[in-house]
Parts: C-alpha cells; structure tokens; sequence
C-alpha cells in the first residue's frame, strides 16, 4: 500500500493525500435479546407486575363490598361470592364482566381500574412488540485495551504497516491472523476465536469500507485506534514530480470528480449497506426500558384517592344507617360488631338502587 508514514518518509517523498485513511477495527455484531418462553414477563418489572395483581384482588374485594347489599351478582353461599371477586376482578382484563354494577362508587371504582388496565395492556402489548420484533445488535468488543484484556486472536491484513502497529500495543505475535481478502476475513469472523478464527480485524479505513460495504449488517467498525495520514503517491526523494501531482490532486479533491472516483473505488456490494463513513451505524443500538412503576405511579395514586373516598362514603353511610347498634350499653365490643357484620350480609331493601329495581318491574 502506499500510506503515508512518518518512518517511510526517510526513503521516499509523499504527494498530498489523495484518500483520507486511518485504521479501523471490526467487530462482530450481537443481538442482546434473549427470547425465551419467559420473554412476556420481561416488559413490566417486578415491581408493578405485583402493584398490577394486587390491584385486580383490591378492585375485585372492593367492588364486592360496595355491590353485596344492593345486588344479587355478588350474593350467594360463601365460596360463589369468592369466586366472583377472582371471576369479576381478571375478567375486567379481557372482556367486559357479566356481573352487573349498581351503586354509583362502585361505577367510579370500576371506570377509574378500567382506565389504568387500558393504558398497561396498551403499554405492554406495544412493549412486548418492540421486545419480540426489534434486533438490539451490540458489538462484541468494544475498545482495543477490551481486546487486548480478553487475549483473543485478532485479524489484520497481510503485508500492512498494521502488523507493526499491533505489535507496538502490545498484542504477541501468537494471536495475530493475517487475512488478503473480505471473503477470508469473513471467514475467521465466522469460526471464532476457539476455532482459529478472530474476534476482530483491524485493518485501514478505505477497506473498512469495502469489507462493511459486503457485511454491515453482521460487522461494525467501533474506533479507530491508529491516525495516518492517508494514501499517497510515492517518489524518489527530490522528485520535481510531488509537486505538480499533489496540485492535481487538490485540484481532483476540489471537483465533482472525487466524489464520483470515491463512489466507483467504495461501491457496496449489499445496496441496502450505508457508508461506514458517513454513516457509521447501519444498525444502531436500540435501548430497551422495562415498564415500571415510576412510569405509572400518578395513575396508581389517583385510582388508590378514588377507592379510599368511596370505601370511606359507603363505611360512613353504613355506620349512620347502622347507628341504633351503638348505642346499647349492655352489649360488648365483638357483639356490636358480630351484628354490624349481620346487617352487611343482610340486602338492604331500602336502598335507591332496590327501589328503582322495584320501580322498573312494576
């Protein structure tokens, strides 16, 4: 090659640099995604998947308590009403519960849970999407001291200055590979390291570019750890020829003309492969954020004010039409309460809700 190098400038004499160049290394792409049969839990974190099930035990309990009195869907033996409150509480989720809602807190309770499960099934289904259809394409290494401290073998073109370079980092000649073509480099890429392939190839910009023109969606260039000047035309020391050659050039790199030469000398094989250059990341990385609770606290907190209003105006309400149970003195504590509990099992034939019922049947 014709590289312009400090060392070889003692024997010969450079035009000005005709292609930009330096020294790049490919790395192997990763997709970070693990898809395995747990992968529909990993959108949510755990954190918000329990606050999402309790919530359905708490929505279901509490609609429960508000309906019991008033309508006949939440009445029964003892095992059909639990059973409703499961039945009633996930099937919200889904499809709209065959159960009936009477009371107005209920309503309210119900409206608000069906707002919050709307916005985490929509969240979730649009997180489990990206999660199952999107490629998170990571390079394997990352920086020339990450492949000098895993001691893998590395890949560099035969008959390269860049063989000096790596053994000036520090890299033994044991684990340096050399390559001529993108087909052989591709090769070693594709046995790895524990088959005597490479984990990455350094080699200059300019076949960077040819090699990312074939294989972008597999290999990315991820630093260049060595400058040089770019390449150039050689002559004998003293030549009267540099000169007039390096004016040419700047002339050529003023023009049209560049861009069309360098469109010719780095035509990409695969078309759908961008310029590593001006687009150094065909396949970028594509971050994944699970769903927690600091994304959804405020609709949580909201829906928690509204079912503690209405639990505290249905107690409230109950206590008052209640209050005669308060104000014997010869009875206990426990009593009082065994017959508060009485009266909540027992349906309240004088509430609005059974009116209207009684209403509408006449």
């Amino acid at each position: 090659d014709t590289t312009i190098l400090a060392n070889r400038s003692s024997y010969v004499d450079f035009t000005l640099p005709y292609s930009t160049s330096g020294v790049g290394m490919v790395v192997p792409l990763k997709d970070d995604v693990t898809r395995s049969s747990q992968i529909f839990f990993r959108p949510l974190t755990l954190g918000l998947w329990l606050t999402t099930l309790g919530s359905f035990f708490v929505v279901g309990f509490l609609v429960w308590i508000l309906e019991h009195r008033v309508n006949t869907d939440f009445t029964g033996p003892p095992l059909y009403q639990i059973s409703t409150i499961f039945w009633f509480a996930f099937s919200i989720m889904v499809f709209a519960p065959r159960e009936r809602v009477l009371s107005l807190s209920a309503r309210v309770v119900v409206i608000t849970w069906y707002f919050i499960v709307l916005v985490l099934t929509q969240s979730y289904t649009a997180s489990l999407s990206s999660l199952l259809t999107t490629q998170q394409l990571n390079p394997t290494v990352t920086s020339i001291e990450n492949l000098l401290a895993k001691g893998e073998p590395v890949g560099y073109q035969r008959d390269s200055f860049v063989l000096g370079k790596l053994r000036e980092s520090g890299f033994p000649e044991s684990r340096l590979v050399p390559f001529t073509t993108t087909e052989r480099c591709e090769e070693l890429f594709n046995k790895g390291p524990s088959k005597g392939g490479v984990s990455a190839a350094i080699m200059e910009v300019p076949y960077v570019r040819v090699f990312l023109g074939q294989y972008c969606k597999k290999y990315k260039m991820v630093e260049v750890p060595f400058d040089v000047d770019g390449f150039g035309f050689v002559f004998p020391i003293g030549s009267p020829l540099v000169a007039d050659v390096s004016r040419a050039i700047l002339k050529v790199a003023e023009s049209k003309k560049a861009t069309q030469l360098e469109d010719a000398w780095f035509k990409n094989i695969d078309k759908t492969c961008p310029d590593p250059i001006t687009n150094p990341d065909p396949n970028p990385t594509v971050s994944f954020r699970r769903l927690g609770l600091d994304s959804f606290w405020v609709l949580f907190a909201a829906a928690a004010t509204v079912w503690i209003i209405s639990l505290l105006r249905f107690v409230g309400y109950f206590l008052f039409q209640n209050r005669d149970i308060f104000t014997g003195d010869d009875v206990t504590r426990r009593q009082k309460m065994q017959r508060l509990w009485q009266r909540f099992m027992i349906r309240d034939d004088n509430s609005y809700i059974n009116a209207a019922l009684r209403a509408q049947r006449q």
